[in-house]
């Protein structure tokens, strides 16, 4: 059963005022003497409100096997046309029709719905304003067709601005956020579709007023549709990825609850460090997945090793150290993993040669076998775990320092240290309970904690092998 939680009521008020402030932008537009041109905004509201009917028809999403493109980004280039075509109270009611067909995957759905109409209407509303202030109607009809550019891009940006700043203010009082945290990102993740959104606008406003008529400009919104059925599938496939990195991490988390939260921040800080090293975008996510499922491989090995309290014996851990091997296998069907798939093989070799599995050194380590194997020992010693005590983030640096280049890459220590610098690092008890007692860390037995370097320091006797 879905426990649905109800909206506050300052969310609430606010998609009231906005709903109502939409309403006041529109109805001028059915008030008389009203300059609206109905056949122009009837046929671009139909459109709109068509366009978003697809994502509620199941039995099409069954069809087009469950593909259709979600939500009212979609179609923009409609309203942003109306922007140019229409007045602004015409462009506002234009808005409304496909803002209350809108799909909505959550509920309170009769709010969501109130609230992505009232907000797209108060963005058609002022874009149109903007485009109005620059004469965007003239340059439409006018021979000289580069003078549009501007005043569509101004809308769009104007568009954009709006509905950037509604949501933010949505989410501040429906989640209790501060503005600040509200609004963050948001901007920079709208502004570069918007744009492109403006110019389909603005293709579909000068097809609209040409003698080709309205029929011609439709065909504008068709390469639009297919970008964003692509862009839609690669945000299914992305989360899909997702989903089978988290069934994954939270496997390993139940087995070995000692290292639970481990996967995570070892991924947060392997970006930390390849962000530093200058790596490129689409491999940052390839060093968190690495990060991330670094351990994998504990899935193979007995639940009783992974929890022994004492000391392990030689042949415990030689089962310990094939959790890489195990790992390995685990994900190599993987595609999208790519390189950290290698990350999980070898995030246990050594600079000097005396790691495992394969006794790798210096280059022939892959370089983000060698994050990973920085991140995942900075973390272990970091960590307050129920077997041992967190240590400072300066006295773990200064140990991964000491064995820099003989354990580790001394360039992912240099850079580690430099992204903590600038970032700082946010510890957290990984196994405890609230309250619980941390007792002082044990002993150190054969092949245990204690012997070589700063992960063997940081890993509990219970395993022996570096975090």
């Amino acid at each position: 059963m879905t426990v649905v939680k109800p909206l506050p009521r300052t969310a609430r008020a606010y998609i009231v005022c906005a709903a109502l402030g939409a309403g006041a932008c529109a109805l001028p537009a059915l008030l008389p003497p009203s300059p609206t041109p109905w056949a122009t905004a009837g046929l671009l509201a139909a459109l709109y409100a068509l366009c978003e009917l697809p994502a509620r028809c199941r039995l099409l999403g069954r069809a087009l096997g469950g593909s259709v493109p979600l939500g009212t980004g979609s179609f923009f280039p409609v309203l942003l046309a109306a922007a140019l075509l229409l007045p602004p109270a015409a462009a506002a009611l234009t808005a409304l029709p496909g803002g209350l067909l809108a799909r909505v995957g959550e509920p309170p759905v009769h709010w969501r719905r109130a609230w992505r109409a009232a907000a797209t209407a108060l963005a058609a509303w002022t874009a149109a304003h903007t485009a109005g202030a620059l004469h965007a109607p003239a340059a439409l009809d006018g021979p000289d067709f580069p003078r549009a550019l501007l005043p569509a891009l101004a809308a769009a940006l104007v568009f954009c601005l709006i509905l950037t700043a509604l949501d933010g203010g949505i989410r501040a009082t429906a989640e209790g956020l501060p503005l600040r945290t509200a609004w963050r990102g948001l901007l920079g993740r709208a502004l570069a579709p918007h744009l492109v959104h403006g110019l389909a606008g603005l293709m579909m406003g000068v097809l609209w007023r040409s003698p080709y008529g309205p029929a011609a400009a439709l065909l504008v919104l068709l390469p639009m549709y297919v970008s964003c059925w692509v862009f839609a599938q690669y945000h299914r496939e992305r989360a899909a990825h997702q989903a089978t990195i988290r069934a994954l991490v939270q496997a390993v988390d139940i087995k070995d609850s000692y290292t639970r939260g481990h996967s995570e921040r070892v991924g947060r800080a392997s970006v930390l460090i390849a962000r530093e090293l200058g790596m490129a975008d689409d491999r940052l996510d390839v060093v968190r997945f690495a990060g991330i499922l670094h351990d994998v491989g504990k899935l193979g090995v007995p639940t009783r090793v992974l929890r022994k309290d004492g000391p392990l014996t030689p042949e415990e851990r030689r089962i310990i150290e094939l959790h890489p091997e195990y790992g390995h296998e685990m994900v190599r069907g993987i595609g999208f993993l790519g390189e950290a798939r290698d990350a999980v093989l070898h995030h246990h070799e050594r600079i000097d040669g005396s790691g495992y599995p394969y006794g790798l050194r210096g280059e022939q380590i892959p370089e983000c076998a060698r994050v990973v194997a920085v991140a995942d020992a900075f973390d272990a010693m970091t960590s307050t775990r129920s077997y041992s005590r967190a240590r400072p983030v300066a006295t773990a640096l200064a140990e991964l320092e000491r064995c820099a280049g003989s354990q580790f890459d001394p360039r992912m220590v240099g850079a580690l240290a430099r992204a903590l610098d600038r970032y700082g690092w946010q510890t957290a008890v990984t196994a405890d309970e609230p309250g619980t007692q941390v007792p002082a860390p044990r002993a150190p037995g054969p092949g245990a904690a204690g012997t070589t370097g700063p992960a063997e320091t940081a890993e509990p006797a219970k395993t022996g092998e570096p975090a």
